[in-house]
This record gives C-alpha cells, structure tokens and sequence, in this order.
C-alpha cells in the first residue's frame, strides 16, 4: 500500500524531519505553552521518559495500527500496554495489527519510537487516544525525531490535536 493510496490526493501532510517543525507551528499558533527537550536517541519509552526528566506515565505513546485495511493512530500513556481486543470491539474491527517498521517509514518517513501523537494536520490518520491518557496533567512525547521531546498541558494538547475518538483500549503494563 503506497501513501498515494492511503492519502489519495491529500499529499501535503508533512514527512520525516518536517514533522517537528509542523507540531511547533501548529503548538505556536494554538497559544499552546510548551517544553521542548533535545536530548540522545531514545528507542524506549523509559529512555525517553528519564531524557524528558518526567515521569513514565506522561509519555503518549503513539502507535500506527492497521484495522481492516486502514491505518489509524493510537496514543496511550507510556506505562500501558495495548488491548488490541478492546479496540476491535469498539471500532468492530476483524483483524488488527501494527504498522510494520516499512509501512510507517513509507507512510510518514519516521522510525518506530518517534510517531508523534497527532492526526491532521500533522500526520494522516484518524487519532484516537486512551482515556487513560487524558487523567494526567500534561503529555509528553518524541515529536518525530528520537532526539526531540515536547511536554505540554494535557487542556492544550486534547484541543488541537482533536481526536477523533477517546475510549479505553489499555491497561497498566505487567497487569
């Protein structure tokens, strides 16, 4: 599946190192008062979360899932893993699976570790976020890079992200 096909002719979402520019103009624009944290690759969400110097449960962490032949983008707080049935349920979804490190590369130019929690305009599919991850106060996350960090409100990030759907499709991980 080609990002032609996924974005048909809607090609002006951003890609790999414009993404971290995209989410600081569409933060600025919104009024949005936030940290930004550069610091050594992280590939783990505890890497990241000590980088950050915040706690783990802060991170979203965003993952591109395919459910019935279309892509949409999960975010969920760091410390959770996924009830993938738990989304099934809800979207009535068949199957389920994550975007292979290729498809994510193709479709967005990013790594697995780095995919921002954001739909349109910065990345082009539906976002839907754990209901967990709308309990803290604020959000942090790898913005397109595995170098680069933002921390926000959580106010701030629930209203110019707009997701689209907001329910429970985690749990604490080792639970």
């Amino acid at each position: 599946m080609t990002v032609q096909h996924v974005l048909g002719n809607r090609m002006s979402f951003p890609h790999g190192p414009e993404i971290l520019l995209m989410i600081r103009q569409l933060l600025s624009n919104a009024g949005a008062n936030f940290r930004e944290v550069h610091h050594g690759p992280t590939r783990t969400s505890e890497e990241s979360a000590k980088a950050r110097g915040e706690e783990l449960h802060i991170g979203g962490k965003a993952l591109l899932m395919k459910g019935d032949e279309v892509f949409r983008l999960f975010v969920l707080p760091a410390d959770h893993k996924l009830d993938s049935g738990a989304i099934r349920r809800d979207l009535n979804l068949k199957k389920m699976r994550f975007a292979t490190p290729e498809e994510l590369n193709e479709l967005t130019g990013l790594v697995p570790g780095c995919v921002p929690p954001f739909g349109p305009p910065v990345l082009p599919f539906e976002l839907c976020v754990d209901s967990a991850v709308t309990q803290n106060e604020r959000i942090a996350f790898n913005a397109g890079s595995l170098t680069d960090s933002i921390i926000l409100r959580m106010s701030d990030y629930l209203a110019i992200a707009c997701p689209s759907r907001v329910f429970t499709f985690s749990a604490i991980a080792g639970s």
